[in-house]
C-alpha cells in the first residue's frame, strides 16, 4: 500500500478497528462491528463512510433489509484489513487511544531506522511540523519512540527511532508500506 493511501486509511480513529473486525471475521453489520470495536454510532458511521469513499468497503448487494445494510471487503479493502489486522493483533487494549490518532501509524510506519525530523517529515509529504511534532511527543510519551539527540553534528539533530510497542507496530506495518509511488 502507497503511504499517501495509508495516511488517508488512519485519518479516521476507527477506520483501522473496523478494518482489522472484518479481516478477522466479524459480521459486516452495524451492531456486531460496534460491539466489537467500541466506537460511538456517529463516529462509526463517519469512519465507515470514510472507507466506503477510499474504495476500501462496500455495501452487500446480495443482503437484505436497506435499514440494516451489510458491507464487505473490496479487493483493495483485503489488503488494508490484512495490514490493520496485523497492528492490532500486536498493539494492547491500553494502546488503542494512542493508535487512533491519525498519524501515529504513518510516522510509526517511517520509523524502520532511526530517523531525523526532516526525514520523517519528507516520508510524510502531508504532515505538518505541528502535527509531526505532537505526533512524536505523544508516543515518547508512550515509549513508543526514543529521542536522542546527536551533539556532533552542527546544529545538534534529534534522532528518533521506534522502540517498545512503536518498534513491533513498525515492524508489522513497514514492509507493508511503500514511499514511492509505482
Amino acid at each position: 500500500m502507497y503511504i499517501e493511501s495509508f495516511v488517508n486509511v488512519t485519518s479516521r480513529a476507527w477506520a483501522l478497528p473496523i478494518l482489522s473486525s472484518l479481516h478477522s471475521g466479524v459480521a459486516g453489520r452495524q451492531a456486531p462491528l460496534l460491539a466489537a470495536t467500541g466506537a460511538s454510532r456517529t463516529a462509526f458511521a463517519q469512519s465507515m463512510d470514510h472507507l466506503i469513499k477510499l474504495g476500501l468497503l462496500e455495501r452487500n448487494p446480495g443482503y437484505g433489509h436497506p435499514l440494516r445494510p451489510e458491507f464487505r471487503l473490496t479487493p483493495r479493502g483485503l489488503e488494508a484489513a490484512a495490514i490493520a489486522d496485523k497492528v492490532q493483533r500486536v498493539a494492547s487494549k491500553d494502546d488503542q487511544d494512542l493508535l487512533r490518532k491519525s498519524w501515529t501509524l504513518p510516522v510509526l510506519t517511517s520509523l524502520q531506522a532511526p530517523s531525523r525530523f526532516n526525514d520523517i517529515k519528507r516520508n510524510l509529504r502531508t504532515i505538518t511540523d505541528r502535527a509531526l511534532s505532537q505526533s512524536l511527543k505523544s508516543m515518547e510519551t508512550r515509549e513508543w519512540v526514543h529521542r536522542r539527540v546527536d551533539e556532533t553534528a552542527r546544529p545538534p539533530r534529534s534522532i528518533y527511532s521506534a522502540v517498545n510497542t512503536g518498534k513491533l507496530i513498525s515492524r508489522v506495518a513497514g514492509p507493508e508500506i511503500s514511499f514511492v509511488q509505482h
